[in-house]
């Protein structure tokens, strides 16, 4: 049986339906949040119904309220990001035969969504032992990743706008992790990574702390740098780590602080602990995050 076709998206960025082929799956995509962009009905409702009956399975683990709306719909396996951290674990060998046949898996483009995708094809088996716990400790950053995760998630880091990356990393996992091209070229974009994380290291020195959140507006002459890294340095200063840069601002907390920002920004949708805004509502957020730290 030919595997099935991986094409990788985000929540606000979809591919038209009519782009792909036969039955779909999607994995780890999240309802676009209703305060962002154009919203869940002009983004993911307007993709779920130009699917109709395509769409085989959606499978996800982020925040949203619209959740509610597909609770009987047996296609629709939802759950929060405190109920499951990461996509790969909600996936099992009698969800995959379940579904039967497909023709496009849909998923997010970083770890947490290859991994899923890549055990979808497996027939809902991890590619190697401890798979999902990497995936885990990747998208909440509690854990330790294994010699694989580490390679994968680091290459992912570095070039995490590479589509031919992405493809070879899935038949790097489904293929068994053998050594060849696919490993090769992961393990070449792993050691690229080392280069912006300590470029990450140097500009956290320019880090302004303030009421508990940790504010970097990156310069525009800043080399390339692992925006995750930045913000890991940011949250060793301070609760919440806010990294500024081309429009946006990138706002994180640990996965196990108990902040939302879902909630306290009323973003309607998206992962507790980090999110992205544009930079014009930025004093605005930091206000309310500012607040809820200070009821503790």
């Amino acid at each position: 049986m030919t595997a099935p076709q991986v094409v990788f998206a985000s929540p606000r960025k979809l591919p038209k339906a009519r782009d792909l082929e036969g039955r779909v799956v999607v994995l780890d995509i999240a309802f676009a949040a209703d305060a962002l962009g154009k919203g869940f009905d002009r983004t993911t409702g307007r993709f779920i119904a130009e699917l109709g009956p395509r769409l085989a399975r959606w499978v996800d683990h982020h925040d949203h309220p619209r959740h509610a709306d597909f609770r009987d719909d047996e296609r629709f396996v939802l759950a929060t990001k405190a109920e499951h951290g990461a996509c790969p674990e909600m996936i099992d060998e009698a969800m995959v035969r379940r579904t039967g046949p497909v023709d496009t898996i849909v998923c997010h483009f970083d770890l947490d969504g290859i991994y899923a995708a890549a055990k979808w094809i497996l027939g809902g088996r991890e590619p190697y032992p401890g798979a999902d716990d990497d995936a885990r400790a990747a998208d909440t950053r509690i854990g330790t990743l294994s010699e694989t995760g580490r390679l994968v998630d680091a290459a992912l880091r570095a070039r995490w706008q590479d589509e031919t990356l992405r493809q070879r990393i899935v038949r790097f996992l489904v293929g068994g992790l053998r050594p060849g091209p696919e490993f090769d070229a992961i393990r070449e974009a792993a050691e690229e990574h080392e280069r912006q994380a300590e470029a990450a290291r140097r500009l956290a020195d320019q880090f302004h702390v303030e009421g508990g959140i940790a504010l970097l507006e990156v310069p525009s002459s800043a080399p390339a740098f692992d925006k995750t890294e930045l913000l890991l340095e940011g949250q060793r200063l301070a609760p919440v780590s806010v990294v500024v840069e081309h429009g946006n601002a990138t706002i994180a907390a640990a996965f196990d602080s108990g902040l939302d920002f879902v909630e306290v920004l009323g973003l309607g949708g998206g992962m507790p602990t980090r999110v992205s805004i544009p930079k014009k509502r930025l004093p605005e957020a930091l206000a309310r995050i500012r607040a809820r730290l200070a009821e503790g």
